[in-house]
């Protein structure tokens, strides 16, 4: 129900209770109908979920159904040993590639919970008359619940007393300044509502009181409390595949079509040339088997795993956790960052950034006429507001404990939203002074006299205009003003009701306010645009604080870049489809309007990152591409929704983050070039060869090149620095898929030459030595060919010979792979298990000289396909 709309003592007939809270039988029963004054708990991943997600990637599929084959291979071979431990690798890829999965994400759930607070622990309650602590979980509809500063607000309830209570709502609205709250009814506007942030005589479960006190009735518990709500949304948004998991299921569709087709093809052939008999039958589906082995990128799905892994370690030196591992990809083709204004974009700390009049004298007022205080540990605590002005004043050299010792307070008159101001008597070295701060026109209207050059002068008409356009001047800025007063005292005045202190002041002067831009911001905006990357701005802030703002930081150059969400609602989807391009900062909106602004920029086709801290902030965060949480202001829904969370609150690592998404999908990219033009090259060989009437390779020859000379130089590969200007150019486009940027022309042209240079090893070595030594020789060829080209797959375009940093792991992996490769040829046993010979230094001398050829090769390939780009780019 809009209890906002009626009167407290109706509020109260309504709910069933009273100012003096609710019995404790009756309290007990409605605990016992309504559960507890929790929100629901999303439920943890079980081990057996885990492993069933990593199974279900469409890569470990293809491995598994390579399992299967190879079983069947080893029932129709009589299960010898090779055709068994081809079996055992490939599970062993699986088992691996399942355990490091798993032990990622389930790092990077403990670190969020590391991060998680639990707030509102504990209420302070009325019941029959009189006031207990009790958990918050117990708190029911029509408890009356006594509130302070420093209290977390357990419950969604309506204000029935107030005295200069002020609430911290950013978490819900976005709004970074504290809202004064009263107990009066309130009046629907035009729409017949009103808007969360501008009810303020309520009170809301993930809100905080920072000033004042006061008493309100709970009016929903758990999941119907407007946390709730969200969390429900929360709960029933759908999550998407990102876009490397797309990607990768195409790979898989093309090379599963692509290997049963090659197989059928080559089955048929081999029936139709030598005859329907069960002989050609068995030996037609052994090289159609070794084909779809060949076809089959074992190490693939691994080295992807291997490479996100890494990935997330460097993105949580950098203080992003990031927590599924597929989305640390998802950052790197990242179009559009929509975040929240408040505490992401800006400190969230109120800061005196402009003054007028005498510096000194008005920075020791504004200190002693506050109330926020001095905690043990040095830090300040109370209304940001306030806790500005004694950051000021500590900035203009006053120590603050020693102030307020001096200066003791003797009287006051608390602030009052009606009359907005507050005032404070204390006695001082030159006697009794009273000070009185507030909003500026009110401060002006109850002054009669101005400090000028350090004497009071009488104020003019002409002086108050001139303080009224400087007041405006600074409003126009999005700035917080607040003017300061005083008058000398004789004694403490026996009445110190508001209207008979505040009256005949000489003003001191203003001070001037924002919560301001992070440090870091605006240079990471800049790279944002440089790198094709849109920023917009989503605040519950009014529309002049956010344009300031975002203009300050380079996200718009005018205000009819930025709308409200009121206007926002007057606006149907096709209209804002159509204006949204043009659209960088929305301000005063509410959680419903951030998972449109989202959903639109996705439906427009671009991948899209949501940030923010904020409980308000949590359905968008779901819904984009890429959610992004806070780590230290951000609540606890916001973390658990989250892809990604910032354990430093920085926008500046977003950027970082998005610069280490491109890098991974870069070697990605590398990666799959490099081992895709083996398997190629490998279907190539085989193909041919048994069009030509011999086998070439045995399924456990293929399976080793994949698993050993090229897995592990790929996960090598995967550890490529970034190239330079990697953050210079635009993000790629959401259709585009893994074989762009010449990389699908690079696995037919390198997979062709690798195919041409194993067959012709092949042929030579076998004219002198026969068909076993051919065979070994074709296989040292692949072998070498692999280690040879995984110098050039440093770089999809530039050539290795620019490439300022070496690749310590890659001469790891080459050194490794070669010696395993020499083991398996010239160890006695082991060559006879894998059906090769010993080469001679003749052979073996053919072998490296035509491998070696493909590095000029692709080196070459590079010069030529650069030197396009630039006469094309010329041309335009």
């Amino acid at each position: 129900m809009d209890h906002y709309l009626d009167n407290p003592e109706k509020v109260l007939e309504t709910l069933g209770t009273s100012d003096a809270g609710l019995s404790r039988q009756e309290a007990d029963k409605r605990l016992l109908g309504n559960g507890k004054n929790e929100l629901a708990k999303p439920k943890g991943k079980s081990l057996l979920r885990r492993l069933g997600e990593q199974l279900v990637n469409p890569m470990v599929l293809i491995l598994l159904a390579a399992a299967a084959i190879s079983t069947m291979l080893a029932i129709i071979h009589g299960g010898g040993v090779s055709e068994y431990a081809e079996v055992g690798i490939i599970l062993a890829v699986i088992v691996i590639n399942s355990i490091l999965g798993i032990y990622q994400e389930s790092k990077a759930e403990k670190s969020i919970e590391a991060l998680q607070e639990m707030s509102a622990a504990t209420a302070k309650v009325k019941r029959e008359g009189f006031v207990s602590v009790i958990h918050a979980s117990e708190l029911v509809v029509g408890d009356v619940v006594l509130l302070e500063a420093g209290d977390a607000i357990p419950a969604d309830m309506r204000l029935i007393q107030c005295a200069s209570l002020r609430i911290e709502e950013a978490a819900l609205t976005g709004e970074s300044v504290p809202v004064s709250k009263c107990t009066d009814k309130l009046k629907p506007d035009l729409a017949g509502d009103i808007p969360l942030g501008d009810r303020k005589n309520m009170a809301y479960m993930g809100s905080s009181a920072v000033y004042g006190r006061g008493e309100g009735v709970v009016t929903a518990t758990g999941m119907a409390t407007e946390l709730g709500k969200i969390a429900d949304i929360i709960r029933q948004a759908e999550e998407g595949e990102t876009p490397l998991q797309k990607r990768l299921s195409q790979l898989s569709k093309v090379l599963t079509i692509t290997t049963l087709i090659i197989c059928a093809v080559v089955f048929a052939v081999m029936v139709l040339r030598e005859g329907f008999t069960p002989e050609t039958l068995t030996h037609s589906f052994m090289i159609a088997v070794a084909l779809a082995v060949a076809a089959i990128p074992e190490g693939l799905v691994a080295v992807v795993t291997i490479a996100l892994s890494i990935g997330m370690t460097k993105m949580a030196k950098r203080n992003a956790i990031v927590r599924r591992l597929t989305a640390v990809e998802t950052l790197g083709c990242t179009q559009i960052i929509c975040s929240d204004k408040t505490g992401t974009l800006t400190q969230n700390k109120m800061t005196v950034v402009e003054s007028y009049g005498d510096t000194a004298l008005l920075a020791r007022a504004m200190a002693l006429c506050c109330d926020s205080k001095l905690s043990p540990d040095g830090s300040i605590l109370g209304d940001p507001t306030e806790n500005a002005l004694i950051y000021f004043a500590a900035a203009q050299g006053y120590d603050i404990s020693r102030l307020k010792e001096e200066y003791p307070r003797i009287a006051e008159a608390p602030f009052d939203s009606v009359r907005k101001m507050m005032s404070t008597i204390h006695n001082t070295p030159g006697g009794i002074v009273q000070y009185t701060k507030g909003a500026p026109d009110e401060i002006f209207r109850v002054c009669t006299h101005a400090l000028i050059d350090g004497k009071a002068v009488e104020m003019t008409v002409g002086m108050l205009n001139d303080l009224s356009r400087r007041n405006e001047k600074y409003a126009d800025g999005a700035l917080r003003v607040l003017a300061c007063a005083y008058r000398n005292l004789d004694a403490v005045p026996e009445d110190t009701e508001p209207e008979n202190i505040e009256k005949g002041l000489t003003f001191i002067g203003l001070e001037a306010m924002i919560d301001p831009v992070r440090p870091e911001v605006k240079a990471a905006v800049e790279e944002c645009r440089s790198s094709g990357v849109k920023v917009v701005m989503i605040t519950g802030d009014h529309k002049d604080t956010a344009v300031a703002i975002a203009k300050e930081i380079g996200i718009i150059t005018s205000a009819e870049q930025a709308v409200t969400g009121r206007e926002l609602e007057g606006m149907s989807d096709e209209e804002f489809e159509r204006l949204a391009e043009n659209i960088f900062v929305y301000a005063r909106v509410q959680p419903e309007h951030k998972v449109r602004i989202v959903n639109m920029w996705k439906k427009k086709g671009y991948i899209t990152a949501m940030t923010g801290d904020g409980v308000n902030d949590a359905p968008a965060i779901k819904s984009g591409d890429i959610g992004v949480g806070m780590g230290i202001s951000g609540t606890d829904v916001t973390k658990n929704v989250a892809d990604m969370v910032l354990a430093d609150d920085n926008f500046a690592t977003i950027v970082s983050a998005v610069g280490e998404g491109r890098r991974i999908y870069d070697n990605i990219q590398k990666t799959i070039q490099f081992l895709l033009s083996t398997n190629l090259s490998e279907v190539l060989s085989v193909f041919v060869a048994s069009l030509m009437g011999f086998v070439l390779f045995q399924p456990v020859h293929l399976l080793f090149i994949n698993l050993v000379t090229d897995s592990l130089p790929a996960v090598a590969l995967s550890m490529e620095e970034a190239e330079p200007g990697i953050m210079e150019r635009p993000p790629r486009g959401m259709k585009e898929g893994v074989f762009s940027n010449g990389v699908g022309v690079g696995i037919i042209h390198q997979g062709i030459y690798m195919a041409i240079l194993t067959l012709a090893a092949y042929i030579i070595v076998e004219a002198r030595h026969g068909h076993e030594a051919g065979s070994t020789a074709a296989f040292l060829m692949l072998c070498l060919c692999e280690l040879f080209r995984a110098f050039s797959a440093r770089s999809l375009t530039a050539s290795i010979f620019k490439l300022k940093k070496s690749n310590k792991a890659l001469w790891g992996a080459l050194a490794f792979s070669f010696i395993m490769c020499m083991l398996v040829i010239y160890t006695p046993g082991v060559n006879t298990m894998f059906e090769l010979v010993r080469l001679d230094f003749t052979e073996f001398a053919v072998s490296l000289v035509l491998a070696f050829s493909i590095i000029p090769y692709v080196e070459i390939i590079k010069a030529i396909q650069g030197a396009a780009k630039k006469r094309i780019g010329n041309r335009g």
